[in-house]
């Protein structure tokens, strides 16, 4: 079975060195055998997370359906005073079961690192008992851009980052599936047991 990995933009701005970044991610993925997918949320507009009304858009089944396809998912933000985009704390909003057993890896955009938004989407997915490669690659368009054109560094960065989740991806992947049917494990994975 094919490793899938799906990629979530939520820069609003078009031409976002984040969701640039993230598609070389993804390329770089391919490469290693996954099969992915790109959510950029500047052309899928979730509507505002809110947990009192039944939320039925055909726009939230798409997501959801693209969260469940899955199987490790690299979260790319720009870095709006510290945190992460308001469009990825939506999307954040709305998932918590389909996070579980996956693997996430995380780029932002930041003149200064970005640690602090990688931490915050990392602190999400960790509530929603999913897992996070331990790095996460920082893009600085000053830096990392010469003349429109990414720079062998940040390339380097990527492929690192995209290697690492499809391998490590994989092999958390496949334990928390063999866990999800084996009813005598004593795992989280046998809360999520249908």
């Amino acid at each position: 079975m094919t490793f899938k990995v799906l990629g979530v933009g939520s820069s609003l701005c078009q031409g976002a060195s984040s969701t640039i970044a993230l598609s070389l991610a993804l390329d770089f993925a391919k490469k290693q055998g996954a099969e992915t997918k790109l959510l950029d949320l500047k052309q899928t507009k979730l509507p505002l997370y809110d947990p009192t009304e039944t939320q039925s858009s055909i726009e939230i089944k798409n997501v959801k359906d693209y969260v469940n396809w899955s199987d490790a998912l690299i979260l790319s933000t720009p870095d709006y005073h510290g945190s992460m985009s308001g469009a990825m704390k939506n999307f954040l909003d709305y998932f918590w079961a389909e996070f579980a057993g996956k693997t996430f890896g995380y780029i932002c955009a930041s003149h200064e690192k970005g640690l602090t938004a990688m931490d915050q989407m990392r602190t999400a997915v960790r509530q929603c008992y999913g897992w996070s490669i331990p790095y996460g690659v920082s893009v600085s368009d000053s830096d990392d851009f010469v003349n429109g054109k990414i720079t062998s560094k940040l390339e380097s960065r990527l492929d690192m980052l995209a290697r690492d989740l499809v391998v490590y991806g994989d092999l958390i992947r496949q334990q928390f599936v063999k866990d999800l049917k084996n009813m005598d494990a004593n795992t989280f994975a046998s809360r999520y047991r249908k």
